[in-house]
């Protein structure tokens, strides 16, 4: 994306290039046309400024200091540092790594050769050197490899699968010191589910091993970024897991089977200590892993293992038989004694109780300690909010329909608030009460944990080296013993506890992966000598050789017994059992697991090495026949699938990649339902999800009704292509690419474009001579400089009524142009055409100096006097006049036509010099109105000082003579001496008179003291010469009006010429902007421009859009109504039909030029430009695209304005062309609507719209015609826009109201932006959206939900709205009630909840729908509900200020004076396309960043930094502030009303 499609501040740093004119001279003379345009009134160093800002920001963004700025963050806001060796799990693995046995033993080697051959499970005991096997069988692979890609063959890979991340990072260090290839490690924690196949595809084509998570090849087969066939090897760690769903059998199942021909199947091995981990038969489970793996189970009896594991020896210690049951400590039973045994804490004191039994009083009162200490009471106080909200229910449940009832809501609350100030006090009790307890004696530790003292005090009595391991059965007995040992230990015991990485209880603390490593790293080093641990420590993990292990807990499984046992490696280490005296379970499970070993040892043993598994083919049928009923996915174009395995996994990522402008993790809810001894189930994904819900087929299983709905959600996101070939979410580009579709063009004027000078309607009928000629005429009431007369413009076709408009005196004053065209042609005679040709082309030749070839069939137009008559009075009207035309002034024509110009003589008497107008023939800018006669004066004379400047001053005969010098030496002596010597007005030449003068053009003396002779006296008296010099200005708008008027024809668009020009007309490089109120190379005299026809265009052009997405798909989701419509009215779809249309050759971006206002088709004779065919050069304009695409909207503007009747009743004849041009404007077949009854005759009603009502429905639809009086025909209409997104849709067959809002909030907009534009007619677009935001802002519609009582029909499946909707209410009651008559109440509140504004234009919407499209319906609900909010819109001037820009903006200006400030934003890269690019934002002020942000919205990026200044800046006076930014900025108070805005994006 470019800079500027989240910079709109940034379209100001290119400034417009020049206008261009091909072929037409720019450089300045001294002629009547030399002047250029109109000087643009732009302050340069702005622009200068500007780019300054962005390169400070730019160049910063690149430095040191803004990558520390901007580095990630925890939740906890501590700087993440990768390479940070504390931090790093990678370091910490690369620091204790080790070579493995270099030198394998012939065990080793043997199930090497057989892992060669054949696919099989290596199962050998902890410690012997399995991962050897697997290292000598990767690099026997890889060499493999390498021979078949030199043939040519397609590239495979390896993975080593295990069941833990921790174990990744472990085996990972291990291979990548013994592969001489390159190994790479993935696991979840690297982001994985946002990996695209290109991604895969690298990480593949650089490695030949992959160290993985099981659950993460999983996901990438099922994507389908890589096949079985693919992969040449697959290493299962803990081969023992591959059962039943575990991701090691899913892999098989789902995979490797499927891939029929077993050839091109990858080979296959496994490691385990024990092929059984359960209560079971041996040879039954190990048949059934050989069957899941597809391999045969391999080990060995060779001596040489009993050489490499060094057995520990096993011994029994027993201690004293526990009490039967636990007791309260004093600490518990003052606590329950004090609150009356809180139910809440029941699981927390239960398992008191039991530790009590298990390790006494002390550890019983240390874990309710940890329990209820100050650090979980948030933790509590939650769980209290999810048990109130939901009820106690499994996640799986939604809480009652309807929330909690209104009886009982107040009595719910109150328990709430009960509960939560109980947990405060046990708290508190606790903490304070503890200490008490704090004292340790050896009757406050169990038996069994004093035994375990006894023995260990043994251990320990002297350094040493030796390790120990204390294996537990719960997280808290490990925090627990180690916390007692630290206190009764011996001085040489070191201890810790290792537990695992999972989610923990309420009452627990988390332990991280990072934890563990430094646990064991610490443990490794020495650090730590004696370790509790969980059965974490017993498999997989990387523990240092112990001396002595002690079995605390005792083992549940044989495999637990082995693997714990297995950590006893070192030379005469001990394994322990610690038996509960007279406990017969105990001894028991002890001969059990020795059994169970024996059996396992003796099946393996007993196996053949050259046995064939010939049963395994009936068993696998058997596995597998339940997996053949569950439904599956292939998705034919990638092979990627989809099964019941896999759905809740891939709809969890989907919606997780939903873009949201909070840091909430988004989740999919499950509803399951009873249908009879069945289950089913409905998923609710969040509100901004492409589809709202999906439900499931009928399952025998709750967990496979969940699964199934998944599964259903999952295929309908594809059907609509919400997830890619691959089942990966495309909805995380698609959206923000829609959203930001308004901004992805170029508003940098960098484009240059023809743009039309003349109107079509010239060159059409120029080239006759005509007979009958249409008359308009041109006057000025309020008159001009001087005395002046009518002007007649005659053309061939009848032209329209043009308006008044201004033009400006010199004096300053404005003089209106009043202008009547007449309807009937006036007949003209060829001789009379001649006159009028001849006055015309000598209104060029006397006024402008221009001389033209005189063929009147290549004028465009013609001009000639009026008669005398009164002056033109102002007109509304817009068609021309039906009147009979005046007549011409034919006497005058006549004179004109006779005579060419009069030349001074002697003969002529001197009084017939006064009133005439007089030219210098030599010098186009110098024309006179002779007004007396100075006979005292004589042509030798002395110029006076008071007359207007000329080059030559010496006499009055050199002033009047502009001759060059050799031309006036030749005329030296021949001039008459006696000639009388006049005063006249000289004429001043106003480059632009449809804008005021500028400086350079006031007071400008105008006195001339002149000698006629060298001078020439023209046939036009100086009335007409008056009009005559404000015609370019008249034409040039004329012309203006009727391109306007052709690019309104062009489009369809029905208008009257002054707001055809006006939607067309671009008077500065920012116009558009509604964020900036300072206009950047303004250009004067254009009119109004297209800004706020712009915004009421957009405005319909949401609304019209908004009702055609809406009832071609009516089933479709909020969201993708939201992407079809962005389509239509983005700025880059306006921009491209406006191009295909070359509407940007009608639009109106240069001001006046004296050089582009004369006719074409004239071939100059005499003048400037006579070598330079002018009147056939290409202008062009430089125009932003965005620019473009605003004069669309303007134009669907004035369509809409012009036809609109307020305060009349709506009828559809109304919009109808506002209708048309949208469509023509779009082109989309998404709109392709001409007229207003389109829409209904689109719109197919849905089957839940026409179904028959329930009795329930009808009560609500008389309920609510009660509050508002509209009577709908259709109650399940109604009964939509009351349902809450939350409740299922399978309870009433209702879609929810968020299809009905989405419709509501356009046509609310639509109400709401018309009566402000009507209202104030006066007002600019930033105005308007300011004040448009508190009418449709969530705070005041939600008052408006509750003040009519919509809140009360809301139907949900969320007991929170209930408390939420019911606060609000109490509240905004006591605020009306408080307010009295005053209207703006609603203001102070709480914001509502979101469902309340949602409510209100859902209801809108339904009405809208329900009337057959009668926007009628919506007026009357703006006029009854809204419109008395806001009579007086003063009450709202600072409702904008609570958005942090605005208030900055207002800050910086208002309290500092300060100019120099900017709020900027800009993407950064991203090396992966597929991800979302961050965004920065930065507030500068005088060149300094003082405020920053980052994230996924450039929205929320702005209001985080300007939230940021302000805060930092409102500690500061404006001294202080002065002093601080080295700010000396003055607002000018002729400035201070022009100025509204900084370059602040609002």
């Amino acid at each position: 994306m470019a800079d500027e499609s989240i910079e709109p501040s940034d379209q100001f740093d290119h400034p417009e290039p020049v206008h261009q004119t091909d072929g037409i001279d720019h450089a300045e003379h001294q002629e009547l046309d030399e002047s250029d345009n109109e000087a643009p009134h732009a302050a340069g160093t702005q622009i200068e400024r500007r780019r300054a800002q962005k390169t400070i920001f730019e160049s910063w963004l690149v430095s040191d200091a803004a990558w520390v700025a901007l580095k990630p963050k925890t939740r906890e806001q501590k700087l993440i540092d990768a390479d940070d060796d504390e931090l790093s799990i990678h370091n910490l693995m690369a620091k204790q790594g080790a070579e493995i046995i270099n030198n394998p033993r012939q065990y080793q080697l043997e199930l090497f050769e057989r892992a060669k051959t054949e696919n099989c499970i290596a199962v050998l005991d902890t410690g012997s050197g399995k991962t050897l096997i697997a290292v000598m069988l990767l690099k026997w692979i890889i060499d493999q490899e390498l021979e078949d890609r030199a043939k040519g063959n397609q590239p495979k890979i390896s993975f080593f699968l295990v069941a833990s991340v921790t174990l990744v990072y472990q085996q990972f260090s291990v291979l990548e010191k013994n592969i001489d290839h390159k190994v790479s490690r993935v696991c979840g924690a690297d982001g994985v589910d946002n990996w695209n196949k290109a991604k895969w595809a690298k990480l593949f084509a650089e490695n030949k091993v992959i160290v993985a998570t099981a659950d993460v090849l999983h996901q990438c087969l099922a994507h389908s970024y890589i096949t079985m066939e693919q992969i040449n090897l697959l290493i299962f760690d803990e081969a023992h897991h591959a059962k039943k769903n575990h991701t090691y059998a899913r892999i098989i199942k789902d995979f490797y089977l499927a891939l029929l021909d077993e050839n091109r199947r990858p080979k296959v091995f496994g490691m385990t200590a024990s092929p059984v981990d359960a209560k079971t038969d041996v040879e039954q489970a190990a048949n059934e892993l050989e069957t899941l793996l597809h391999c045969r189970i391999a080990t060995t009896s060779d001596m040489s293992l009993s050489d490499a594991i060094k057995k520990p020896v096993e011994q029994v210690l027993k201690y004293l038989a526990l009490l039967q049951k636990g007791f309260e400590t004093a600490l518990l039973k003052s606590i329950k004694a004090r609150f009356n045994n809180p139910p809440m804490f029941e699981p927390v004191f239960e398992k008191s109780l039991e530790i009590s039994k298990q390790l006494g009083r002390w550890c019983a009162d240390a874990y309710l300690a940890m329990a209820l200490s100050e650090r979980r009471q948030k933790r509590y106080e939650m769980d209290a909010d999810r048990s109130y909200h939901y009820g106690p229910v499994a996640p799986t449940h939604a809480p009652p329909l309807g929330g909690v009832k209104r009886s009982d809501s107040a009595t719910a609350i109150s328990q709430l608030d009960k509960k939560q100030e109980l947990i405060r006090s046990v708290i508190d009790f606790v903490v304070r009460e503890q200490p008490k307890h704090a004292g340790m004696n050896d009757e406050d530790l169990s038996s069994k944990v004093r035994e375990l003292q006894k023995f260990l005090g043994f251990q320990f009595e002297r350094e040493s080296s030796h390790r120990c391991i204390v294996f537990v059965r719960t997280r808290h007995t490990a925090k627990l013993l180690d916390a007692v040992f630290k206190q009764v230990g011996s001085k040489h015991m070191r201890c810790s506890f290792l537990v695992g990485s999972g989610s923990p209880d309420i009452d627990e603390d988390s332990f991280t992966n990072k934890q563990q490593f430094m646990t064991l790293n610490n443990f490794r080093k020495g650090q730590i000598n004696c370790l509790f641990a969980t059965s974490v420590a017993e498999e997989g993990l990387d523990v240092p050789d112990c001396n002595l292990v002690i079995r605390f807990d005792m083992y549940s499984t044989m495999i637990q017994y082995v693997q714990s046992r297995g950590r006893a490696r070192q030379q005469s280490s001990k394994f322990i059992h610690m038996i509960e005296r007279g406990n017969s379970i105990h001894a028991e499970l002890l001969q059990q697991v020795r059994y169970q070993e024996r059996a396992m040892r003796r099946f393996c043993e007993r196996l053949p090495e050259d046995r064939k598994l010939e049963g395994n083919k009936d068993d696998l049928e058997g596995l597998m026949a339940k997996e053949k009923v569950l439904r599956v996915y292939t998705e034919p174009s990638t092979g990627a699938k989809l099964t019941y395995g896999n759905a809740l996994a891939y709809l969890a990522n989907f919606v997780s990649a939903i873009p949201t402008e909070s840091n909430e993790n988004l989740h999919p809810t499950y509803i399951v339902s009873n249908q009879g001894s069945k289950f089913i189930a409905e998923v609710l994904l969040p509100g901004n999800a492409p589809i709202r819900s999906a439900i499931g087929k009928i399952c025998t299983k709750r967990k496979l009704a969940r699964r199934s709905a998944a599964f259903e959600a999952c295929i309908e996101l594809r059907r609509k292509q919400y997830m890619d070939e691959h089942l990966r979410p495309t909805y995380q580009k698609r959206i923000p690419a829609m959203r930001n579709a308004l901004l992805a063009i170029n508003s940098d004027k960098t484009n240059q474009y023809i743009m039309r000078t003349k109107p079509s309607i010239w060159e059409q009928t120029r080239g006759t001579l005509p007979s009958e000629l249409y008359m308009c005429i041109v006057d000025f009431p309020d008159g001009l400089d001087h005395a002046h007369r009518a002007l007649v413009l005659l053309t061939r076709t009848p032209i329209p009524q043009f308006p008044t408009f201004p033009v400006y005196r010199n004096d300053g004053h404005a003089s209106n142009v009043c202008s009547r065209s007449f309807a009937k042609p006036v007949k003209v005679a060829e001789e009379d055409l001649e006159k009028i040709t001849a006055f015309t082309f000598r209104i060029f030749k006397d006024v402008f100096s221009k001389s033209y070839e005189q063929k009147g069939e290549q004028l465009s137009y013609w001009l000639a006097p009026a008669m005398a008559m009164d002056p033109i009075i102002a007109t509304d009207q817009q068609v021309p006049c039906s009147d009979t035309p005046p007549d011409l002034d034919w006497a005058l024509l006549d004179e004109v036509q006779t005579n060419e110009s009069y030349k001074w003589s002697s003969t002529m008497a001197p009084e017939s010099l006064i009133g005439r107008f007089i030219v210098d023939p030599w010098d186009g800018a110098r024309k006179f109105y002779a007004t007396s006669l100075h006979p005292e004066l004589k042509p030798l004379d002395t110029v006076p000082d008071d007359v207007a400047r000329h080059k030559w001053m010496s006499t009055i005969l050199n002033y009047s003579n502009s001759l060059f010098k050799q031309a006036r030496a030749r005329r030296e002596g021949t001039w008459d001496l006696e000639q009388p010597v006049i005063e006249a007005t000289k004429v001043i030449f106003r480059r632009n008179m449809l804008a005021k003068a500028g400086p350079e053009e006031v007071n400008l003396k105008t006195k001339a003291i002149l000698c006629p002779e060298p001078l020439r006296i023209s046939a036009l008296p100086p009335t007409i010469a008056e009009s005559c010099f404000v015609w370019p200005a008249i034409i040039h708008r004329f012309e203006s009006y009727l391109i306007a008027l052709e690019a309104c024809e062009l489009v369809g668009v029905t208008c009257s010429s002054q707001m055809a020009l006006a939607a067309l007309t671009k008077d500065s490089d920012n116009s558009g902007d509604h964020e900036s109120g300072e206009r950047i190379n303004f250009q004067s005299g254009m009119g109004d421009n297209y800004e706020r026809l712009e915004f009421i265009g957009d405005t319909f052009l949401k609304t019209a859009t908004t009702i055609s997405v809406y009832i071609q798909r009516p089933k479709d989701n909020e969201e993708e109504f939201h992407n079809r419509r962005m389509g239509m009215l983005c700025n880059q779809n306006l921009y491209d039909v406006a191009v295909e249309l070359k509407l940007y050759e009608y639009i109106r971006s240069i001001a006046f030029s004296r050089r582009l206002w004369y006719p074409e088709g004239l071939n100059l004779l005499e003048g400037k430009g006579l070598n330079k065919d002018e009147s056939t050069a290409v202008v062009k304009h430089a125009l932003g695209q965005k620019t473009i695409a605003d004069v669309c909207e303007a134009l669907i503007g004035a369509a809409y304005l012009t036809h609109d009747k307020p305060g009349e009743k709506w009828e559809p004849s109304q919009h109808e062309p506002a209708v048309r041009a949208v469509t023509t404007l779009v082109k989309s077949t998404n709109h392709a609507m001409m007229k207003w009854s389109d829409y209904s005759a689109a719109y197919a009603l849905p089957e839940y719209q026409t179904g028959e009502a329930s009795a329930s429905q009808i009560d609500l639809a008389q309920k609510v015609e009660l509050e508002h009086p509209y009577h709908f025909k259709y109650p399940k209409l109604l009964r939509s826009a009351f349902t809450h997104p939350s409740l299922p849709q399978m309870y009433e067959k209702v879609p929810n109201y968020q299809r009905l809002e989405f419709l509501g909030d356009a046509l609310l907009d639509q109400a709401s932006i018309t009566y402000l534009f009507n209202r104030f007619p006066a007002a600019d677009p930033q105005w308007l959206t300011e004040h448009k935001m508190a009418m449709v802002s969530n705070k005041f519609l939600g008052a408006v939900c509750v003040n009519i009582g919509f809140h009360k029909h809301l139907r949900y499946f969320h007991a929170k709205l209930q408390h939420q909707i019911t606060a609000y209410a109490t509240e905004l009651e006591e605020a009306r009630l408080a307010a009295g008559e005053g209207k703006d109440y609603w203001m102070n509140l709480s914001d509502p909840p979101k469902c309340l504004p949602d409510i209100v234009e859902a209801f809108i919407g339904a009405m809208f729908i329900d009337s057959n499209f009668d926007y009628g319906v919506v007026q009357r609900f703006f006029e009854m509900h809204v419109r008395e909010y806001f009579e007086d819109m003063s009450l709202y001037d600072g409702f904008a200020n609570n958005h942090p820009c605005t208030h900055l903006h207002n800050k910086l200006q208002e309290s500092f004076s300060c100019q120099d400030y900017r709020l900027m934003a800009k993407e950064l890269p991203s090396l992966d396309p597929t991800e979302k690019k961050d965004i920065v934002a930065a507030v500068i002020i005088h060149d300094e960043i003082v405020a920053f942000s980052k994230g996924k919205s450039g929205r929320y990026a702005r209001l985080r930094a300007a939230q940021q200044a302000v805060e930092m800046i409102e500690v500061f006076n404006l001294s202080e502030f002065r002093m601080r930014f080295g700010c000396n900025c003055v607002l000018k108070e002729e400035k201070a009303q022009e100025v509204l805005a900084a370059d602040c994006n609002v």
